[in-house]
């Protein structure tokens, strides 16, 4: 049986391989992606963000171990930064989740960040068509957590939680960071804490606004603040309750189908952009002398706007 019937027949083992193979963009890897793409879309995919030491990795324990109970399928990817300095990364997710380790039909895979910028490892769209492909039910993608540009994860899912808890700061700092616009759900964990309710009222005044306005044009999505103690297991339930009233929210309103296309297309104008700029190095390296070049611009002698429009005519790419 090949490696390929393997994963067909839904053994983690081939997945794993296979995760293992887009990861490191291996020979092919594109072509095993184009074969398996009619497989994808049926997978819905949860986006987990916000500040680190949330307790992100701890509800996505919780919400994998309710999915499980309801005999659904999880794949959780979880992406740990990559070092600046020795270039490896802590996969700290795989042993803050060690009880999913023993669930049924869960499947975890931890990536480094591999220096991308948004919250995501520069592969995670990649290995969530593998899990997609596999036939996961739910996929939960629980971003780096750095905050102002964590934002990647609005273009890999469908809906997005939020996590804060009291230490976080005040919703201003959040909606300074970027957070408020993503989020459909926000969570505040670690409710138990002195500051909590303050929080949960200050998300909510702000969110007030947010709601008049989507209001207005007829859109009419609550923005639910959700009060949760994740390693009590308290508010997972609700939480829960929640995710799936976001989801029915989309799919009646024909946000679901607007935000796969929009997916679709940053996917396919990323490759575009990938692959120009492939070929663009390329014959940088075989026909343009970019050191003389850069002496001459040094010298006075050239600029850099006439020596890239000379380059891009001369390999005939404009």
């Amino acid at each position: 049986m090949t490696l390929f019937e393997r994963f067909q027949k839904k053994d983690p083992v081939a997945l794993s391989k296979f995760i293992t193979y887009v990861e490191n963009q291996s020979k092919d890897y594109e072509k095993f992606l184009s074969r398996i793409y009619p497989m994808t879309g049926k997978a819905y995919r949860i986006g987990m963000t916000g500040p680190p030491g949330s307790g992100k990795s701890t509800l996505t324990d919780k919400l994998a171990q309710k999915l499980s109970s309801q005999d659904r399928t999880v794949g959780i990817i979880a992406v740990d930064p990559t070092s600046p300095f020795t270039g490896g990364a802590l996969l700290g997710d795989r042993i803050r989740m060690q009880a999913l380790s023993s669930v049924k039909d869960v499947f975890i895979r931890s990536m480094a960040s591999r220096g991308s910028k948004g919250g995501l490892a520069k592969t995670t769209k990649e290995v969530i068509l593998v899990l997609d492909a596999f036939g996961k039910d739910y996929i939960i993608i629980e971003t780096v957590g750095v905050g102002q540009v964590d934002l990647d994860v609005v273009d890999n899912c469908d809906t997005t939680l939020v996590v804060f808890t009291p230490e976080s700061g005040d919703a201003i700092q959040a909606m300074k960071a970027g957070l408020m616009e993503i989020a459909d759900i926000f969570v505040v964990n670690k409710a138990d804490r002195e500051g909590a309710s303050n929080l949960i009222y200050e998300l909510d005044s702000f969110l007030d606004l947010k709601r008049k306005k989507d209001n207005s044009f007829g859109k009419c999505w609550e923005y639910p603040v959700i009060s949760v103690q994740a390693t009590h297991n308290i508010g997972i339930d609700l939480l829960w309750k929640k995710i799936e009233e976001h989801k029915k929210f989309i799919q009646d309103n024909g946000i679901f189908e607007k935000k796969r296309k929009a997916q679709i297309k940053s996917e396919i104008k990323k490759l575009i952009e990938n692959r120009i700029k492939e070929i663009t190095e390329e014959k940088v390296k075989e026909s343009f002398d970019i050191e003389n070049i850069v002496e001459e611009v040094l010298a006075g002698k050239d600029d850099p706007y006439s020596a890239s429009e000379r380059f891009l005519r001369e390999a005939k790419l404009i």
